[in-house]
């Protein structure tokens, strides 16, 4: 007997200004004012979050701080905490978890949530229950977010950002592109500000101009990237999200707010990056085999140094591979504005070859009770990666 394919239900989940909303729980004064998270405008600094009050003052991220403050005198800017966000973002991946089937985390402050099949369960009101998450959200993070649910990750993420701030959104199956008709050509990801000019030149402001067209003209004014931009049109997006075991690498990145030209500053901060990868790579029940870092200096030249090793996620096996690169390519000490860690060539742990000792299985008991525990208290409550090598 022939099944027809269920209904795909893909949400997407954006944490409000994340940075921002993170400050104004630690300091509820910067309610309602214009705030940004950024660097100092002494140090190159740049914006990394921008409130909504600050953002009608034309500040977004990535300016530079010291624009910003020219355009909002009145701007507060706080330097904020990279580690303190990736925690929260952490615990609020691993409690959305537990209210949805399927959880892919797409950065610090987004993640897509599947509920395809599971209608069910939620009452048969799937846009009822994304209020009920979004309210879970606010609840118990005090963190505003918005949620747009459609049948793929590409509309549900646009619909988000037409709803933003706190918005809640559904784009009923078959109506994705009469959804996405009336809307501007530059909503469409992959559509930069150079190709948006392009098209505009040539009479396309909405994307139904896209639609009114063929595929065959829009490759022709495109190239092969039209491709893409014509499906996206038509709402045509991935329908299907997985987690960080369909990833091919998995990595952590870092900018200071200062350049750092001190050898125990820098390995301190690649030492935190290992923590985060490892712990992201057993919760996937993956081992990796190839083990990169990556440092930017102030001038933007940029250095990736890697080594093969036998498949691991344990953080002290990294963390002495991590040490070893980066006192190999950091002969001269120059200042660092920036540095990653990133794991690749993955294989299942069911893949690896079982332990010949009694040891490597207790080691491996012991990552997972620190695992644990980090869950439940944070991850900076204990440490497993060694002491530091001199």
């Amino acid at each position: 007997m022939y099944l027809p394919a269920p209904k795909k239900y893909i949400a997407h989940l954006d944490l409000d200004c994340f940075f921002v909303s993170v400050e104004r729980i630690k300091d509820p004064s910067l309610r309602g004012k214009p705030v940004a998270v950024g660097g100092s405008p002494r140090s190159r600094g740049v914006i990394a979050s921008a409130s909504y009050e600050a953002r009608t003052f034309g500040v977004h991220s990535a300016m530079a701080t010291a624009q910003a403050l020219r355009l909002c005198p009145r701007l507060i800017v706080v330097s904020g905490s990279h580690g303190e966000y990736s925690l929260i973002s952490n615990r609020l991946h691993e409690r959305i978890a537990e209210l949805a089937p399927i959880v892919e985390q797409a950065s610090i402050d987004e993640m897509y949530m599947d509920f395809t099949g599971c209608e069910g369960l939620y009452n048969n009101d799937l846009p009822g229950f994304m209020k009920q998450i979004q309210k879970t959200v606010l609840d118990e993070f005090q963190l505003p977010c918005t949620i747009a649910l459609s049948s793929n990750t590409l509309v549900s993420k646009i619909a988000a950002n037409q709803v933003k701030p706190n918005g809640v959104c559904f784009v009923p199956h078959g109506n994705e592109a009469q959804y996405l008709a009336p809307l501007g050509i530059g909503v469409i990801p992959g559509i930069g500000k150079k190709t948006e000019e392009h098209l505009r030149s040539k009479g396309f402001i909405t994307v139904a101009d896209i639609q009114r067209r063929s595929e065959d003209e829009i490759r022709k004014i495109l190239g092969r990237h039209g491709l893409w931009i014509y499906r996206a049109a038509w709402g045509k997006g991935s329908d299907t999200i997985g987690g960080e075991e369909d990833a091919k690498s998995i990595s952590r990145e870092e900018t200071f707010e200062h350049d750092l030209i001190s050898r125990k500053e820098i390995e301190r901060a690649l030492f935190e990056l290992v923590e985060d990868v490892c712990l992201r790579l057993r919760r996937s029940c993956l081992r990796s085999s190839t083990i990169t870092i990556k440092l930017r200096s102030g001038d933007f030249s940029t250095i990736t140094h890697a080594e093969s090793v036998e498949p691991t996620n344990d953080d002290a096996v990294v963390r002495s591979v991590v040490q070893k690169l980066f006192r190999e390519s950091y002969t001269e000490p120059v200042p660092l504005r920036l540095v990653g860690v990133r794991l690749s060539n993955f294989e299942n742990e069911d893949q690896t070859s079982l332990p010949l000792f009694p040891a490597d299985t207790k080691r491996q008991d012991i990552l997972h009770a620190v695992d644990g525990i980090r869950k439940k208290f944070g991850n900076d409550v204990i440490h497993v990666g060694g002491k530091e090598n001199k």
